[in-house]
């Protein structure tokens, strides 16, 4: 069963990572998928959802936003139940279907794209019994998550490649030495010879990163003591709404009674993306003389034609509405980075 499904993810993968023209085009009608970014249509009778197979959808799918200071659920879940999956409904853009049934063998997954509308991810889950398929939820429930993590970043990176803006286009290829396809719902803020500052602003809310660069030295270039202190270096040129104010890294927070502060480090891993090795840093940033914060993750690699060390970082500034959506959007970012453009490539655009 368990190499069943992973075959299925492993088609599932390679489906959606191909081009947005072909790999939303393929069984639907037609009709544009409805339905707000990470939300979701949870298809399940009453009697499923109050057993151990409810209670474990909910536990992966509404579980935390690890780079989210606060709650915030990884997907905000509409539960229907199967006679009301019609019409509108079945044009949702994120869908799963439980379908518990004896004649059903043994429990599986299944995964299709573009069913009823597109872009489109349709997921059904079933099995003979709810016991079952609970446990098969349990053993695969982080894989459900990843597919329809990735659906939604890969809408996340059509979107940026369909609306990308030339002007940012060339001031990144041109500053960094690789192509980047940002929408033109971003505006550049500042920029100088190791860094540019984009974003996009709202009457109560902030969405932007930074890129900056600087000599690899070594190993010692990635740890995330150099990492924090090189972050603060170039977000010092980021300014707050007062004078003398601007954005730094949080290094201590409150304990659990309120009174005392804690140390406080940015969490730190490893990743790769394509061939090209990442680390990823979540924490927390505020401003200097100035009551304002937020969440940021940030990506650092080393530029290996340069031999520099080049960072993307992504910050959120919303206090008054949900943060998960704007920095999902900023972290699909750093997959739509080329190191592997040629200067010809480069130079054909121009």
């Amino acid at each position: 069963m368990k190499r069943f499904f992973v075959n299925t993810l492993l088609v599932a993968f390679a489906a959606i990572t191909m081009s947005a023209c072909k790999s939303f085009n393929t069984l639907s009608s037609g009709e544009t998928a409805q339905g707000r970014p990470y939300e979701l249509i949870l298809v399940c009778g009453q009697q499923q959802w109050q057993s151990e197979l409810g209670d474990t959808l909910r536990y992966f799918l509404q579980q935390p936003v690890a780079e989210l200071p606060t709650y915030e659920p990884m997907f905000d879940v509409m539960r229907i139940m199967p006679n009301n999956f019609k019409s509108l409904t079945k044009t949702h853009r994120n869908i799963v279907v439980v379908n518990v049934d004896k004649e059903f063998a043994e429990p599986s997954i299944s995964v299709r794209y573009n069913v009823t509308a597109k872009p489109q991810v349709f997921v059904t889950i079933k099995g003979p019994d709810t016991e079952s398929v609970a446990a098969y939820v349990g053993e695969n429930g982080n894989n459900i998550v990843q597919v329809l993590e990735k659906a939604e970043r890969d809408r996340t990176i059509a979107y940026a490649q369909r609306y990308a803006s030339q002007p940012l286009k060339e001031l990144i290829r041109n500053t960094f030495g690789v192509e980047m396809n940002i929408s033109d719902d971003y505006k550049l803020r500042t920029q100088s010879p190791d860094m540019v500052w984009i974003s996009q602003e709202f009457p109560t809310a902030s969405q932007g990163f930074f890129i900056y660069k600087y000599p690899y030295e070594g190993e010692q270039s990635l740890s995330a003591k150099a990492l924090v202190k090189a972050r603060n270096r170039f977000a010092s040129r980021i300014p707050g709404p007062k004078e003398g104010s601007f954005m730094t890294t949080v290094n201590k927070i409150p304990d659990e009674t309120g009174l005392e502060y804690i140390p406080y480090t940015p969490e730190y891993r490893t990743m790769r993306i394509g061939s090209q090795p990442w680390i990823e840093m979540v924490g927390l940033w505020d401003v200097e003389n100035y009551f304002m914060g937020g969440p940021y993750v940030s990506y650092t690699t080393v530029n290996s034609r340069t031999n520099e060390v080049i960072t993307i970082d992504c910050y959120v500034y919303s206090p008054k509405v949900e943060k998960r959506n704007m920095l999902r959007e900023l972290q699909a970012l750093v997959h739509l980075i080329d190191f592997n453009a040629t200067d010809a490539d480069m130079a054909a655009e121009q």
